[in-house]
């Protein structure tokens, strides 16, 4: 009876230490997988909103149609300006008062074009082409882009976002610490239920994520 009862103790015993043991070991397993993958997610979401400044620049509003945006990429170009400062003969104001008047003037000299997927990818379609995708080898998902306006004032200002839920990025991990995640609020890490670029509510193209993964 003893005996019994000691094995039973060991066994007790054993199995408090593997919790103790798991419950230390898989928060930093967890981790380590977590920051992997947000940096691959955070990465995409810099390419995206390269893309996106690109296309404000050249258009005049951000895209959200992916395609429509890769297709910008693949054809349109910088221009490559040159400005400088100039002094030029006011000719109405010598009409009106018969003497010569001096303005100051900025005149931009266009000297050439580049093209975007050269100036921001090297030329390298598949990162623009795959950066729509949540680069995670065991999830299957895209993120989601939209475009639109936010009301400044009397002016329409364009605005862009595209986001995705740490729920999808964390696929197959543990789901008490996804949900941990989802309640996070620290400098040290990415706040909120969703990684992001860019705001749908106000003028901001800036990504949620700290400086240990890059500039914003």
């Amino acid at each position: 009876m003893r005996l019994a009862i000691q094995l039973l103790l060991w066994v007790v015993i054993i199995f408090l230490a593997y919790l103790t043991f798991n419950a230390v070991y898989e928060p930093i397993q967890f981790n380590k997988v977590k920051e992997k993958r947000y940096a691959k997610v955070v990465e995409n979401l810099k390419h995206i909103r390269k893309a996106e400044l690109a296309h404000k620049e050249i258009i005049g509003k951000f895209e959200d149609d992916f395609d429509k945006l890769v297709g910008f990429i693949d054809t349109a170009e910088f221009a490559i300006t040159e400005r400088r400062d100039t002094t030029v003969l006011d000719e109405e104001y010598k009409k009106q008062y018969g003497v010569d008047e001096y303005i100051e003037k900025v005149i931009v000299d266009t000297l050439g074009f580049v093209p975007v997927k050269d100036s921001l990818f090297q030329g390298n379609r598949k990162i623009y082409e795959n950066m729509i995708q949540v680069p995670i080898d065991e999830v299957d998902a895209k993120f989601d882009l939209q475009a639109g306006t936010v009301r400044k004032g009397n002016s329409d200002i364009p605005v862009f976002r595209a986001r995705v839920p740490k729920s999808v990025v964390l696929q197959g991990l543990s789901k008490d610490l996804i949900l941990q995640q989802n309640e996070v609020q620290s400098v040290d890490d990415i706040n909120g239920r969703y990684i992001y670029v860019g705001s749908m509510e106000e003028v901001n193209t800036k990504g949620n994520w700290p400086t240990q993964y890059g500039d914003e």
